[in-house]
């Protein structure tokens, strides 16, 4: 019981005031439903009525409210204002409260044969952390409406995939298919629905083709339509997840499969004292039997590759060799597995990755992209040295001719032409041509025979490790006919 100054409290800044019940019950630190007794309270009531300005009216708004039960107070309002009430609209929606007859809505108990229908909702079951990324947790579920017998399977979201290979993992969990099976407003299920009718997803419609079983919608807002499913999902919640310890998704799913069985051991609400598990095994054999064949599902989409050899796909990305890059692919994704297919060809395979930024490559790809980058090297290579020593086409003809591997000739020549510049290099080619040994041993014995004839020390080698960027760097040396130019230059300012 609450005070007596706290109840008149109540009723004045309600009544007088005009405060709504949430104001007054924030304001004095109330409950809801203390608030709305006290603003009811019977003893306050006693004695004749007060007349007021909807007293003539209120035999009226009895009878409209007996034929409409659900007519609005703004719309009973308008109804007054023809018919001469000046009053206001707050006692008015008190009086409708109190004059508003109480329906009370009765459900029917639904039975149904056994295999003749299962039930199907996803469920949200919060967000958990893979990695570096966010991901939605959903659980997929299919109950039984016979037996009470379910399945259940975790998804990082609702995608249209997901909801039809949780069909097919639950048909073959449970050894056949019902009948039917029944439906809210899902997108993945549903595309329109006016009045009785709905247009189903294409996709869905092609695995009930598969399965023979019949799609069916509940009535909007009727949960009690598909009571067994949604009793189900609270058992999930209350009975499996909540305080339950997960590593990954397979490891949730590991232990939500195994709980899944335990729980045909438990009594049959309808049929006690049968166990769940007594009831499943008399629906298995009414239920459609499983084709040959399984629906097969994946997530197909165009890839393309323009330079790189990674194809990203949902927060992720993945390799191809180097052969497909800027061809028009195709991606085919499950949850645990994402292939890249050219035309009907598989062309790389990996494992489905749900972190963020992961690069997920397969070795043979990376090395095929190296070679093909030394292959690609080399050429440009040969490029470089014929730009700026035409002499050396001709040098490595000769060396090929008296059996000399071409393979490392064209980086090794770009070595001595970096230590000894293209003049020297020039004459020694001359030289060993002249002499008719065309060979990269000879080329290296008269450069540095003439290096020590000069009395010149041998060049220090570079080391751009720490710089890949220089590694491509050519610097040509000057003529030494512009060190003696400058000389004389000299002397004649003396």
């Amino acid at each position: 019981m609450i005070p007596a100054e706290v109840l008149a409290e109540i009723r004045r800044l309600y009544y007088a005031e005009h405060w709504k019940v949430g104001t007054i019950a924030t304001e004095l630190g109330l409950h809801h439903d203390t608030v709305s007794r006290a603003i009811g309270t019977p003893r306050f009531h006693r004695g004749a009525a007060r007349k007021t300005k909807l007293s003539p009216f209120e035999e009226f708004i009895q009878q409209t409210l007996k034929q409409y039960p659900r007519l609005r107070a703004t719309r009973i309002l308008a109804m007054l204002r023809d018919r001469g009430y000046a009053g206001g609209i707050a006692q008015l929606r008190r009086l409708v409260r109190r004059l508003r007859p109480r329906v009370t809505e009765v459900f029917v108990r639904l039975q149904f044969f056994s295999g003749e229908q299962g039930q199907v909702d996803w469920a949200h079951f919060g967000w958990v952390r893979v990695g570096q990324a966010k991901r939605r947790l959903s659980c997929f579920v299919l109950t039984l409406s016979y037996s009470r017998a379910f399945y259940l399977e975790f998804f990082f979201d609702q995608a249209l995939e997901n909801f039809l290979l949780g069909h097919v993992r639950a048909f073959e969990a449970l050894g056949g298919c019902a009948r039917s099976l029944l439906y809210d407003n899902l997108k993945t299920a549903v595309l329109e629905r006016f009045g009785g009718q709905a247009r189903f997803h294409p996709r869905l419609l092609e695995l009930c083709a598969h399965y023979h079983f019949q799609p069916q919608l509940c009535s909007p807002r009727r949960g009690n339509e598909k009571g067994r499913v949604e009793r189900t999902i609270r058992f999930i919640r209350e009975g499996f997840f909540e305080g339950r310890d997960f590593t990954n998704l397979v490891d949730l799913n590991r232990k939500a499969h195994l709980w899944c069985d335990q729980t045909l051991l438990r009594p049959h609400p309808e049929k006690n004292p049968q166990r769940v598990l007594d009831v499943f095994r008399e629906e298995q054999n009414h239920l459609l039997p499983l084709p040959q064949n399984r629906f097969e599902v994946e997530l197909l989409k165009p890839a393309f590759a323009p330079k790189t050899i990674f194809i990203r796909f949902d927060l992720n990305q993945y390799s191809i060799p180097p052969d497909a890059v800027g061809k028009n692919l195709t991606l085919a994704a499950t949850d645990t597995q994402v292939r890249i297919l050219d035309g009907s060809t598989v062309v790389a395979v990996h494992r489905r990755s749900f972190d963020r930024g992961e690069l997920l490559e397969a070795p043979e790809h990376r090395k095929a992209l190296l070679e093909l980058r030394k292959k690609a090297q080399s050429s440009l290579d040969f490029g470089r040295l014929k730009a700026v020593l035409p002499e050396a086409h001709l040098f490595l003809d000769k060396a090929f001719e008296k059996g000399e591997s071409p393979r490392g000739l064209v980086s090794k020549l770009l070595l001595l032409l970096d230590d000894y510049g293209k003049h020297e290099l020039r004459d020694a080619i001359q030289v060993v041509l002249e002499r008719n040994t065309p060979r990269l041993s000879s080329l290296a014995f008269v450069l540095k025979k003439r290096r020590a004839h000069t009395r010149q020390r041998a060049p220090i080698p570079l080391q751009l490790h720490h710089r890949p960027d220089l590694a491509e760097l050519y610097i040509e040396p000057p003529s030494p006919e512009l060190y003696d130019k400058l000389s004389r230059n000299d002397h004649e300012d003396e």
